[in-house]
């Protein structure tokens, strides 16, 4: 035998060795020693009878940071809030060493619960002062903010009432811009709600309703004395604006200053669009999709280098599945639902990237850029860390006690606990609860940009990745070296001040130092656009970022990457004169003054003539219009991911009356009626809607054809049957045969039924044989109440005068149950002269049946690209004669995870044997560890048998899926896999097909339908996208970034015409699309949206 102690000592040995090369490795960031810099400051609560976290539901906000040269020696000096200590100010003595002169500064501040500090020169006299913000659950005065006036001599004089700019709200941060470039800076501070959350009831309206005592205020400066312009400007000041994060920047660049606002709870952001006349107009609902259900901190930059200035805003999703499950719970479907009616948003915990495209929309990104869940995140700071041209992010995070233990929140719950709260403060003793809270410390996140829209989480390799609970942070050049150091305010615990190593890495930078004119001596709210070979910067002068904290207005580092010098620098000054820096040389420090700005700077954007016009409105006296029912699949089956029920309208094409011109049928849902439209020779439609047609009211309609079914020469109509609602394979669901009298008169022959009981998700028609009559193919999409369960789908033999032979195993094989179907095409693929089969659907491959001359046989080489397919089309994409195959595929900007190593997968079978089939659902996560995708609350109520082996969150929490499910239980359970997400093209290389997903915008949300046309008369096909989805439980959240995209390929790959050029605006849920001559030639595309008017766009 072998001794196992060398072995042992290796292994030892090897692990000592490893954590040494760990701790002498190079990282971006290092931690400096708080003693020797001479800095000793700890954000340090003390629970109080009059003060604790049942008392003031902000107590763990934290304190904030403020960055900024004081006393005008060159260097950054730092200025820290403490909520139950005093504030510190250190002066930079260079070297790293700091001296406190707070006392002798006279900058200690003698109110209540300081949050967040601005350092700005108020008055002009080119020393900055500082803002300091006050909340807590203090009366009166006790939290009114203070304004610090700098007596250029190292001390300061509180002089906010002199100002005006006391404010007694609960206020979270102040940020001075000059929001009607008059010259000086105005202040926007920013409220938190006075008002309990459990006190509201969503009622309508509340965003209008004034709250005197709290609320966000705009001061306008008037001479030196704010005055409080709130109202006429178009700000909101309500009880439901709990503010946590503000921030500035020329957002639609048209020369002045937006202002975005998020909100934490229920109300959503704000948008705040400066219409240049003093007052804004709120936009947010117009310009982005969704939100962030909670937003803290926001930043606003340009994340993607296209120019273009994007949001950050911080949520509390973790990233793991233990706190997940521990730490969080989702509203319903039907609340949100509710809350939207009632003119709430659409907001989902997670963290939102906003990327701002040039069409003036903003697209969400963050679960495709991979920085969506940082868990309770404070402080959201997008800035470039490493120097290479590209904007980083970093966010602080952490919470003292886990206040949403969902664990803690049942004990809470307690009858007992609950009377004990009720019978009021005297006998209730905050210690008995505080004590039983976990405390779980939390690591920062440093995000690297990697040039595409993505992030790497780099969070140990900077160095950064300490578990503690921080919140405020702020980042600046503390020894002038060229990089961006960073600071974080740490709760209970010594702030965190951390040197860039950046200098090291053979990146380079330039800095600009701005001095303005009048009364805006730092040039906020300037901007820098710098111009490299084949690039571009730009940056926007505004320090005030992140959560309660701002960096230094003195000097803009900008990272340039390898470039040792650049071709020239532009500086646009607030009231829109510029001047231009050329041949800079790299690494140097650039003082440009305001009066030496001569030039007129036009923000005015060229009028582009876009492609397509909208012309819905003059082609149709009454606009289609979908309108859906109100049933929600989830009240069903609680562990289905997505409503099934939304997948209208269906639209299909045909002559209905022989005139020579294209109509077109549009479907409906449940409780309203479909409706064919007529082309009239003046290309206008006119709507029919048969009486059979209204006699089917009840049913929920879904795919249709047109074609000769019958052979008397003219276009029948077949309708099928589908929704979520009714008993699976019943005879609801056989779909209608609508006979044509020749002039477009449709009545429904119950004697031609085709006996497809099916959720008919598609109908498509070809002469598979060859005999001269349309044959017909039925896509199985779902077995309503049984999701996960594969239907049947069915292949028809035209037999002739209307009726069908079912012949689906002759041509699927024997097992017929493909999968959940939703997209199917007949082509000739293989150019042999007979229509394929080609077909795709959730938790499915791309089956392909080639035929020949009618006999078919399975191709299964895209059998293995499982995906969340919903839409298929054919075409030659690359113009080599040979067709190749559109995939819209879910995309890559969603909860979801799934790679050929790493699938989801789906299991179905009645586990608690009560005689219903369930589903359950398995996703890997970031630790590479496979868990059940559902919530606590949702697998119990689901399947009770689960209640006592999980009687608390945590003993589910964290747990692998085969904890949850050995083996032994997924016996004989059907099982399907996704494990390819992205859309994708699958280029046909002479019967091998070569795939190639589509860009990174195709990949922001899901594709239901794929239009092609070489609309321009190029010769080369373009591919119209339209897609997104809103049915997925809240715990995803939606897929909404797809407005219409448009694509060609080209031999550099696909190029993309921007959305600013097509004039395509397809928001909502786009289900369908059609191509249609008209009358005089040209074409008309024609998009169905779920639960909204059809849009209709003609080439100009």
């Amino acid at each position: 035998m072998h001794s196992k102690i060398p072995l042992t000592l290796f292994g030892l040995t090897l692990i000592i060795l490893c954590a040494c090369n760990r701790a002498n490795k190079q990282t971006l960031f290092t931690l400096q020693d708080n003693e020797a810099m001479g800095v000793n400051f700890a954000n340090q609560l003390n629970d109080q009878d009059r003060t604790n976290v049942f008392t003031f539901r902000n107590y763990y906000n934290g304190g904030g940071v403020a960055i900024g040269d004081v006393n005008n020696d060159g260097l950054n000096d730092v200025y820290l809030t403490s909520n139950m200590g005093g504030n510190q100010l250190y002066i930079n003595k260079g070297n790293w060493k700091f001296e406190n002169v707070t006392d002798k500064a006279g900058v200690k501040g003698t109110k209540y619960w300081s949050t967040g500090a601005t350092m700005v020169d108020i008055n002009g006299d080119g020393w900055l002062d500082i803002y300091v913000c006050h909340s807590g659950n203090a009366r009166g005065n006790e939290k009114g903010n203070e304004l610090f006036i700098n007596q250029h001599n190292g001390t300061f004089k509180e002089e906010a009432q002199k100002y005006g700019l006391v404010d007694n709200g609960l206020s979270t941060q102040a940020i001075f811009f000059d929001h009607d470039n008059d010259g000086d800076l105005d202040c926007f501070v920013l409220n938190n709600s006075f008002r309990p959350i459990e006190s509201f009831d969503f009622s309508k309206n509340l965003r209008a309703v004034v709250d005197e005592l709290g609320g966000a205020r705009l001061y306008r400066n008037d001479g030196g004395h704010f005055t409080n312009v709130t109202k006429e400007a178009g700000i909101y000041s309500s009880d439901i604006g709990f503010g946590l994060g503000v921030s500035v920047a020329d957002i639609n660049q048209d020369g002045y200053p937006d202002i975005y606002v998020s909100n934490d709870f229920f109300e959503r952001d704000y948008l705040y669009i400066n219409q240049k006349n003093g007052t804004f107009k709120e936009d947010i609902q117009n310009e982005t999709g969704h939100l962030s259900l909670a937003s803290m901190g926001s930043d606003i930059a340009d994340i993607n280098n296209d120019g273009q200035y994007d949001i950050f805003t911080t949520e509390m999703l973790p990233e793991g599945d233990q706190r997940l499950k521990k730490m969080t719970s989702f509203e319903s479907y039907d609340v949100i639902k509710a809350k939207q009616r009632d003119g709430y948003y659409n907001q989902y915990m997670q963290n939102c990237l906003q990327v701002r495209n040039a069409d003036g929309k903003f697209s969400e990104t963050a679960f495709y850029s991979g920085v969506a869940a940082t868990d309770w995140s404070w402080g959201a700071l997008m800035f470039d860390m490493d120097n290479d041209g590209w904007k980083d992010i970093f966010v602080s995070n952490g919470i003292y006690k886990d206040l949403t233990d969902q664990d803690y929140i049942e004990f809470l719950g307690n009858r007992d606990n609950m009377a004990k709260i009720a019978e009021g403060r005297k006998k209730f003793d905050y210690k008995d609860f505080t004590d039983k809270m976990a405390s779980s410390p939390l690591s920062n996140y440093a995000y690297l940009n990697n040039h595409n829209l993505t992030f790497t989480n780099k969070s140990t390799d900077f160095g950064l990745d300490k578990p503690g609970f921080s919140n405020g942070s702020s980042y600046a050049d503390l020894d002038n070296d060229g990089d961006n150091d960073l600071i974080v305010n740490n709760e209970n615990a010594q702030v965190s001040i951390f040197k860039n190593n950046a200098e090291k890495n053979g990146n380079h930078h330039i800095q600009i130092k701005l001095k303005g004119t009048g009364l805006n001596t730092f040039g906020i709210g300037t901007t820098v656009k710098v111009f490299m070979k084949g690039s571009s910067l730009i940056y926007y002068n505004q320090p005030t970022r992140g959560f309660q904290s701002c960096t230094s207005p003195n000097l803009l580092t900008i990272g340039i990457g390898k470039y040792k010098s650049i071709d020239s620098v532009q500086v646009i000054w607030p009231g829109n004169t510029y001047q231009l820096l050329k041949n800079v040389n790299a690494d140097k420090v650039y003082a440009v003054n305001q009066t030496d700005a001569a030039l007129k700077y036009n923000w005015t954007k060229p009028a582009v003539k876009t492609l397509f016009a909208d012309v819905t409105k003059s082609i149709f006296d009454s606009i289609p219009k979908h309108k859906e029912d109100d049933f929600i699949d989830f009240d069903n089956e609680r562990l289905m991911l997505q409503m099934l029920s939304t997948e209208n309208p269906y639209m299909a094409t045909g002559d209905v009356n022989g005139d020579g011109l294209t109509d077109f049928y549009f479907g409906s849902s449940k409780n309203s009626f479909a409706s064919i439209y007529i082309q009239q020779k003046n290309g206008k439609f006119k709507q029919t809607i048969p009486e059979d047609f209204k006699k089917q009211e009840y049913l929920e309609n879904a795919g249709a054809v047109f074609g000769d079914f019958d052979g008397d020469g003219d276009q029948d109509l077949i309708i099928g049957v589908g929704g979520n609602a009714d008993e699976a394979e019943t005879p609801v669901y056989n779909p209608r045969f609508f006979v044509n009298d020749g002039k477009g008169n449709f009545h429904r022959d119950p004697e031609r039924t085709l006996h497809a009981a099916v959720n008919a998700s598609i109908i498509i028609s070809a002469d598979y044989d060859g005999d001269g009559k349309p044959d017909l193919f039925i896509g199985g999409r779902s077995m309503p109440g049984l999701y996960g369960c594969s239907p049947q789908s069915f292949v028809f033999h035209n037999e002739g005068n209307g009726h069908f032979t079912d012949v689906s195993k002759l041509v699927l094989g024997t097992d017929t149950r493909l999968g959940m179907v939703t997209a199917a095409k007949w082509a000739d693929i293989d150019h042999n002269g007979s229509p394929d089969l080609i077909i795709a659907g959730d938790w499915m491959g791309i089956k392909i049946f080639k035929n020949n001359k009618g006999k078919f046989a399975e191709d299964k080489q895209l059998a293995n690209y499982k995906g969340w397919w919903s839409s298929l089309e054919i075409a030659d994409v690359d113009g080599d004669g040979a067709l190749d195959i559109i995939g819209g595929n879910i995309g890559l900007n969603s909860k979801f995870r799934a790679s050929f190593e790493q699938p989801m997968e789906i299991f179905v079978k009645d586990f608690d044997n009560n005689g219903t089939k369930e589903c359950v659902t398995s996703m890997y996560k970031s630790d590479g560890v496979n868990y059940v995708f559902h919530m606590k609350p949702d697998l119990v109520g689901q399947m009770p048998i689960f209640k006592k082996r999980f009687l608390r969150y945590i003993d589910y929490a964290g747990k692998p899926f085969d904890e949850v499910f050995p083996a032994e239980m997924l016996d004989g359970a059907e099982k399907h896999q996704m494990n390819f997400l992205a859309s994708a093209v699958f280029f046909n290389k002479r019967g091998k097909f070569i795939c190639k997903p589509l860009p990174a915008d195709a990949q922001l949300s899901m594709i239901n339908t794929i239009l092609c046309a070489d609309f321009d008369n190029t010769g080369a096909v373009k591919i119209i996208l339209g897609g997104n989805f809103y049915g997925f439980k809240p715990e995803i959240g939606r897929l909404d970034a797809n407005r219409g995209l448009v694509y060609q390929y080209t031999k550099n790959g696909f190029a993309y015409f921007p959305a600013a050029k097509t004039g395509l605006n397809l928001n909502g849920q786009v289900r369908s699309s059609l191509g249609i001559r008209n009358a005089s030639g040209k074409n008309y595309y024609l998009f169905g949206i779920n639960d909204e008017p059809l849009k209709a766009y003609e080439l100009r």
